[in-house]
């Protein structure tokens, strides 16, 4: 971040004396704004963020509250890490804070804003695709007949495991569950494994997504400087763009493949493709190609990283926890049978296993924050001023460790859920790693089936052990933050026989 900064302060030279003019002469008219700390001129409280933004933003709020305000750069960034504020936000405040989004600059790349449901306004498309998601891809019934390949995914998982078994061999277990999470994707959206495919389509499918999220997760000063969009001094957005162009092609592809067969051997509804095509025959002008290829990108980018990253953690935290992994072992064996792959009509009957999910989501949410929001209007919260067109962003990452909402927040303790009615789904705002309200993620219901599918059925079917020369304690549990939280080094794990 330092070496950020001293590009920053020399890209922007040429422009100190405007930058200042405009910066003291805003703030002037600001008033009853969150507190903060002090800003520096031209680059405002940036010095302050650190590698680690969230942890650094969580320090500040221990110091300022809950509500705080900071200046990055040229952007009002109001950052929020009480529950009852972020349910104000949320629920009571929803239609202000969640018609439109701050965008990073990299999702300007090939238009992506303009598309995705993700980023555009909460307008006529983004309602069409919204519906689409919630009725026709993520409904339960859907959900539930597409069971039989996400068990079919989790086997397979299963047996890539156990050849390392048979001959000892150590798994990068962030990898293997990464794969079972792109492939469960791949065939649910256009019905074809992308990990394991055998032409050079799904590598390059692949890789260009594993980019993209590479390139967003880095700081970016245009972010932080708007002035410089035009000049992407980091290249960021211009790489995105390659990266985004090499997916849409592979898309284009698969499409015009479909739009073939739907016309030589006539409709259908197998995938999430289908779904789309159809409901594009269906409301003509509501939403077109280009709101399907980037929703279906968002839905790659967010799916296989957040649940493999999810499994990722678990399974960490387990191995550094035997206790607890005996505890979820004698579960699932009473339960189920040892040796046994699980399947999703099992979870309800696993009690500790759904603890054990809901703490590796409060102590290792998928992201350090919700999706940026940017109020459409000056708005009043707990007694201060937001202003119209800030960055508000809601620390799901501080909400978790709060040690005034959890005894003893940062030990890894699913117990704490026994006798809780405390629930991931967006009404407990205290535990909202998929956010709340109308933008809540809508990919929550397929995630929260298939973390405990592959976790339990990991755990379930071997015993683990590190790989040689190493021991729990060696596992290291650094964070690598972006628009997720990734651990830095993936565990190397040895499958053994039960």
């Amino acid at each position: 971040m330092d070496s950020i900064i001293i590009t920053i302060v020399i890209s922007l030279l040429f422009a100190l004396t405007l930058l200042q003019t405009i910066f003291f002469s805003s703030r002037k008219n600001k008033k009853n704004l969150p507190p903060g700390p002090t800003p520096f001129p031209i680059i405002g409280n940036l010095h302050q963020v650190g590698s680690q933004p969230h942890k650094s933003f969580t320090k500040l709020g221990k110091i300022y509250g809950p509500i705080i305000r900071l200046e990055l750069g040229r952007v009002t960034t109001i950052v929020i890490s009480s529950p009852s504020i972020a349910k104000e936000i949320l629920q009571k405040q929803d239609p202000i804070f969640s018609a439109v989004r701050g965008v990073p600059d990299a999702m300007h790349a090939s238009n992506h804003f303009k598309y995705s449901a993700v980023w555009i306004p909460a307008n006529s498309h983004w309602r069409s695709l919204r519906k689409i998601l919630a009725t026709n891809i993520f409904s339960n019934s859907r959900l539930e007949a597409n069971q039989h390949l996400r068990f079919k995914k989790v086997q397979e998982l299963i047996a890539f495991c156990g050849k390392s078994c048979e001959n000892g061999s150590s798994i990068k277990i962030g990898e293997a569950v990464f794969r079972t999470s792109l492939n469960l994707l791949s065939n649910t959206i256009f019905s074809t494994d992308f990990a394991d495919y055998y032409s050079t389509k799904a590598t390059e499918f692949k890789d260009a997504v594993w980019n993209i999220v590479l390139n967003t997760t880095k700081p970016n000063m245009v972010d932080f400087f708007p002035i410089l969009r035009k000049i992407d001094p980091q290249g960021i957005r211009r790489r995105c763009s390659g990266e985004f162009k090499k997916v849409l092609k592979i898309m284009d592809g698969l499409i015009s493949e479909r739009l073939e067969q739907r016309k030589a051997n006539g409709r259908r509804s197998e995938d999430v493709l289908d779904e789309f095509l159809n409901y594009i025959e269906d409301h003509p002008g509501e939403i077109d190609f280009y709101h399907m290829k980037h929703t279906i990108l968002d839905l790659f980018i967010a799916g296989t990283d957040t649940t493999s990253s999810s499994t990722e953690w678990g399974m960490a935290e387990l191995m550094r926890h035997p206790d607890i992994m005996k505890k979820a072992k004698c579960e699932l064996e009473d339960v189920i049978g040892k040796g046994k792959t699980i399947t999703e009509n099992d979870v309800a009957r696993l009690p500790y296993l759904r603890c054990i999910v809901k703490e590796i989501l409060r102590i290792h949410p998928g992201g350090p924050f919700l999706v940026p929001r940017k109020p459409t209007e000056d708005v009043v919260v707990h007694g201060y001023t937001i202003p119209k067109d800030s960055n508000v962003l809601i620390s799901t990452w501080a909400l978790g460790r709060d040690p005034s909402l959890w005894q003893n927040p940062l030990e890894f303790r699913p117990e704490r859920f026994e006798n809780s009615e405390v629930d991931v789904r967006g009404h407990n705002f205290e535990l909202i790693p998929f956010g709340a309200g109308r933008r809540i993620c809508p990919g929550m219901p397929l995630a929260l089936k298939m973390i405990p599918l592959m976790l339990g059925s990991l755990i379930n079917t071997f015993n683990w052990t590190m790989a040689p020369g190493m021991i729990p304690e060696d596992i290291n549990m650094e964070e690598e933050v972006g628009l997720t939280i990734q651990m830095a080094h993936s565990p190397l794990l040895v499958p053994l026989p039960l």
